[in-house]
């Protein structure tokens, strides 16, 4: 137990919601007290605390003064908000409480002072709205349980029910003292009160339903004092905020009438529009009614009874008696019937002018006319909703409430305060009008809302009742175009003068499947051949040979034609192939074997047709080809004679021997066999075999076509060694068309030169590849090159002699000159060298090859600047040493003889080209080198007998010959110090002294001159390859050729002949 004590009188306690904290105030302090705490804090305030509240969340405790302040406090005692009234101390705050709701954004309290004002205030302190003024000293305050109402009373003697906002309602209860306290009870409607002569009062409060409707507009009270407008069909609200209690409603058309407690409003629509929501005020009568219903119409605001009430004329007539009392009555769309409920749960409805009973149903507490079909009502009782069309038999469904309208298919259903729209198909009443042939009334049915299957029916029967008319609209509701074309047929004949209902109803039989019965009326109108015509369709054969009998030999040939159709489509192609093939209609036999692939029987057929009859044949064949029987298809088209197709048989099956046996007997399929071969071969990634090809094939185009996508990818692929045997490969191929296209000669002589110039460089380009990418620090694995430094060297600088002008794709100057510069230091030769490092500064130099260079340029500084004697390149013509570094190329820098290089090692050979006299061919020239030379032998001449007298002897030669013994040496002096070339120019003297084991000869085919080269060395064996003419010394020819068992340039066959 925790005793808690204060030194003034305790005024009032409050419990937080959410903790056990309890908070209690008196005259002078209020203390925060808690179970877990022993100490209990207290705070002094300056004036006596009436009462206090604590917000939904419990982190803030209001205060209500004496003084007429309220204080807003947090956990801690500590003061947030201070709110001061604006009568001070003459209007002491006596009671506040919290709304309850949930779904307020901010905390609201509601403050009652003796000012006789209520106020309503956030949290913050920020006052909502303006003081409501009471007219009497409030003494409590109490909000429903979800905060939608207020309860408060005070000095008048009575409890009052106000709203959320603070809109006075109405009394609760009249006592006869006092009201100090109210309370709700949690979540439902009764209030109970506490009066100062000691009264407790309990009360329940029943909230009726205010509302009106008039077709799918239905309006209803909502908090008391709002009207809601709610379209029922496209479920649009629109809330009406009238700030007072709401009495009574009504609507009607585009007016709105809502009755407050001293005046009417009349609302009005904005506009036409039967979807339009927005209302305004009309009129307003400021007169207080006392009514039980009320209804507006367009002009005037009425009360009525069973009475029929003109609003231009005061005086009532009496429509109709009725000895029982009236629950509710409705009229008819034309005002023809009246429907009514009495007491007894009975509906009556009555014909308004003969006052007529015409039917009346039990157990009905409500009921509505249909306001789209003047013949159709409904009731709801006893949990069923009942629709009734004409004096048809009642259809029941389940439904819970009270029917207040129906509107087409949509029947509004009160449930205690909700008002819904509720769906209802009307397909009941519109078969109870098909089954009586009233297709007009139906359709009208229909039309307020039936499904699809319901239209369907309608749409059928109307047509076979012939009445096409509403048939057809209801075939479009359903989109069935077959049969709206069957209905437009119809009406077109019935234009053209035929009216035969017979002839009609056939054909709608014969579209609804009723097939036997069409046929009759078929036959009935003499129209035989249509019954034949829709059997046969239909596959219906036995029917239509019973149709037909055995009297019509044409008729009974087109069933068996067709009837061999239905075969071929009712999944029996073999029956039909037989079928066809007995009625000679080779073609269509032909096709459904072939499609099913039974061999055996088309190549049955094809051996029995004849060699003339090519189009089945033809047909045959052609699926022999397709089903992979190329055996077949060959003896089919040899049967045929038909040459080129057997061709194009072996090409598309890739036959090639057996298509390159046809074209060795027949030529002129030539291009339809090697072309499509080198295509294959190209598809196979086996393009040199394809160049090959399309070569043979006289396709020059595609040849060098295929070489030049080849050449690309082998320098992008850095597979130049590749890239020089495709660019000789392609100059060859440049010759071959220069020779056969006299046009083109010019530019495919060009071509040629390009073409081997950039084979020798790519050639030469692959041994400085390999070797600097294996100088890369990346392969230490790989530190040796198969090329000897000499032969490094050499080839380095006959590149660099050749890349004075454009250096070709993927060639790399940077590699080259590394390779010189490399080798060189290796040889010796320290100027160059130092040249070739001070030519790599000038250029973007890899970062694998930065460091080496930096060091080997630094290293050769301190190496003699001069060159090793013994790599200086000499002329062979004019004997002159030249340096290793030509700026003038590969021609000797005192002669310009060009110098000819070994194509392995890349050594400057001794041979000097030399050139025909005029009028010499290269037959003759041939013929003469190839004769005896007639001398003597020079090794046995270097002895020399002498005889004088008696006496012989013998000199010893030594060794300087004089130049008139070889023609041709004479032919090598020339002027010193020209600037241009002077060719060796020789005459048929000149060749006859040659030797021909000293000449070579590059037999070039034409359109190019044979070039002629003589040796000055003879003891030097040279070798040259017949096919790429290349020049090398014997043994490296020799040594290479064993291991690549071809040319290493042109790579030709060692076994190839010349």
């Amino acid at each position: 137990m925790l005793l808690l004590r204060h030194n003034d009188s305790i005024q009032c306690v409050a419990y937080n919601p959410v903790s056990h904290q309890l908070a209690s105030c008196s005259s002078g302090d209020f203390g925060l007290w808690s179970p877990e705490q022993k100490s209990v804090s207290k705070h002094k305030v300056n004036s006596k605390i009436t009462c206090c509240g604590w917000t939904n969340d419990g982190q803030y405790l209001a205060l209500g003064m004496m003084n007429g302040v309220v204080s807003i406090r947090n956990k801690n005692g500590e003061e947030k908000v201070k709110i001061e009234r604006p009568g001070g101390s003459s209007s002491p705050i006596w009671s506040i409480a919290w709304n309850p709701s949930k779904d307020e954004h901010n905390d609201i309290l509601a403050v009652a002072d003796w000012g006789q004002k209520l106020s309503f205030y956030q949290l913050s302190g920020k006052q909502i709205g303006k003081d409501r003024t009471l007219t009497y000293d409030p003494c409590c305050v109490s909000y429903f349980s979800k905060g939608e109402y207020i309860v408060m009373g005070g000095s008048d003697k009575q409890a009052s029910l106000y709203t959320k906002d603070g809109v006075r309602l109405g009394t609760i209860g009249e006592q006869s003292s006092w009201v100090w306290t109210c309370r709700v009870k949690p979540d439902s409607n009764y209030v109970v009160l506490g009066c100062q002569d000691g009264t407790i009062a309990f009360f329940q409060l029943i909230f009726s339903t205010v509302h009106g409707l008039y077709k799918d507009r239905y309006a209803y009270r909502d908090s008391m004092t709002d009207v809601i407008v709610q379209h029922l069909i496209t479920e649009q609200k629109v809330r009406i905020k009238c700030r007072e209690l709401v009495k009574k409603i009504a609507i009607y058309r585009n007016r709105l009438a809502i009755q407050l407690p001293e005046k009417i409003l009349i609302y009005e629509l904005y506009s036409d529009d039967s979807s339009d929501m927005h209302y305004r005020i009309k009129e307003k009568i400021c007169r207080k009614f006392e009514c039980n219903l009320l209804v507006v119409c367009s002009q005037h605001i009425i009360l009525c009874q069973i009475l029929k009430i003109f609003v231009d004329n005061p005086f009532a007539i009496t429509l109709l008696k009725q000895s029982t009392s009236v629950r509710c009555l409705d009229m008819s769309t034309s005002r023809s019937k009246l429907a009514v409920v009495d007491e007894h749960n009975t509906c009556l409805v009555y014909d308004i002018h003969t006052k007529e009973l015409l039917f009346q149903e039990p157990n009905a507490n409500s009921v509505a006319w249909n306001t789209q079909c003047e013949d159709m009502l409904c009731f709801s009782g006893s949990g069923y909703l009942n629709i009734k069309a004409s004096n048809f038999p009642v259809h029941q469904q389940k439904l819970q409430g009270f029917v207040v309208g129906y509107n087409g298919s949509k029947i509004f259903c009160l449930h205690v305060y909700s008002m819904s729209a509720v769906e209802v198909p009307q397909s009941a009443p519109m078969y109870q009008y098909l089954e009586r042939r009233m297709f007009k009334e139906a359709y009208q049915i229909a039309c307020l809302g039936v499904t699809d299957s319901d239209w369907r029916d309608l749409a059928t029967e109307a047509l076979e009742g012939l009445d096409f008319d509403t048939s057809k609209k209801a075939f479009i509701r359903v989109r069935d175009l077959r049969y709206l074309e069957l209905i437009n047929s119809i009406e077109e004949r019935k234009k053209r003068g035929e009216s035969d209902t017979e002839l009609f109803l056939a054909d709608v039989y014969a579209y609804q499947g009723k097939f036997h019965e069409a046929a009759r009326l078929y036959k009935r109108t003499g129209l035989d051949s249509r019954a034949l015509s829709m059997y046969t369709d239909l596959r219906m054969f036995e029917y239509a040979k019973e149709f037909v009998g055995a009297a019509d030999p044409k008729n009974t040939r087109m069933l068996m034609s067709k009837q061999a159709d239905w075969a071929k489509n009712s999944k029996e192609p073999r029956a039909a192939a037989q079928m066809y093939l007995t009625a000679g209609e080779h073609l269509k036999a032909i096709d459904i074997i072939g499609e099913h692939g039974w061999v055996d029987m088309l190549i049955d057929i094809a051996r029995k047709l004849d060699k003339a009859e090519r189009e089945p044949l033809a047909k045959c064949a052609g699926y022999f080809q397709k089903l992979k029987h190329h055996g077949y298809a060959s003896e089919t088209y040899s049967k045929m004679g038909d040459l080129q197709a057997l061709v194009h048989l072996h090409v598309e099956a890739r036959h090639w021997d057996e298509a390159f046996a046809l074209v060795e007997k027949h030529a002129q399929f030539k291009d339809d066999v090697y072309v499509p071969y080198a295509q294959w071969l190209a598809e196979n990634d086996r393009f040199e075999e394809a160049q090959k090809a399309f070569h043979k094939a006289g396709r020059q185009s595609e040849a060098v076509k295929v070489l030049e996508q080849l050449t690309h990818n082998a320098v992008v692929e850095s597979r130049f060694n590749d890239a020089a045997y495709y660019y000789w490969m392609l100059s060859m191929q440049c010759l071959d068309i220069a020779r056969e296209n006299e046009e083109r000669k010019e530019e495919m002589l060009k071509k040629f030169k390009r073409f081997q110039h950039l084979a020798e460089l790519y050639h030469v380009y692959h041994s400085i590849q390999r070797y600097t990418v294996r100088c890369s620090p990346q392969l230490k694995d790989e530190p040796f090159s198969s090329h000897m430094p000499e032969t490094l060297f050499n080839i380095s600088r006959y590149l660099l002699h050749n890349l004075t002008k454009d250096v070709p794709l993927g060639i790399s100057k940077v590699n080259t000159l590394y390779a010189l510069a490399k080798q060189s230091r290796t040889l010796g030769a320290f100027k160059l060298a130092r040249h070739a490092y001070e030519k790599l500064q000038e250029l973007h130099v890899p970062s694998r090859f930065q460091e080496s260079m930096d060091l080997g340029s630094l290293t050769v500084r301190s190496k003699p600047y001069h060159d090793n004697e013994d790599l200086i390149p000499m002329c062979y013509r004019c004997s002159t040493n030249n340096p290793l570094l030509n700026s003038q190329g590969s021609v000797c820098i005192n002669c310009k003889q060009p110098f000819i290089y070994s194509a392995s090692s890349y050594e400057v050979l001794p041979l000097v080209q030399f050139y025909l006299d005029k009028g010499i061919g290269d037959e003759e020239a041939v013929s003469l080198i190839d004769l005896e030379v007639p001398c003597i032998d020079r090794k046995a001449a270097r002895w020399q007998e002498m005889s004088s007298g008696e006496s012989q002897s013998l000199k010893l030669d030594d060794g300087t010959e004089d130049t008139e013994e070889d023609p041709f040496m004479a032919k090598l002096s020339f002027e010193q110090g020209g600037s241009d070339f002077v060719p060796v120019v020789v005459s048929r003297s000149v060749l006859r002294s040659m030797s021909r084991r000293d000449v070579l000869i590059k037999r070039w085919p034409k359109p190019l001159q044979w070039e002629y080269y003589r040796s000055l060395l003879p003891d030097v064996s040279i070798t040259m390859c017949p096919s790429c003419f290349q020049m090398f010394h014997s043994e490296d020819y020799e040594l290479l050729v064993l291991q690549h068992n071809c040319c290493p340039y042109c790579r030709r066959p060692i076994d190839e002949p010349n």
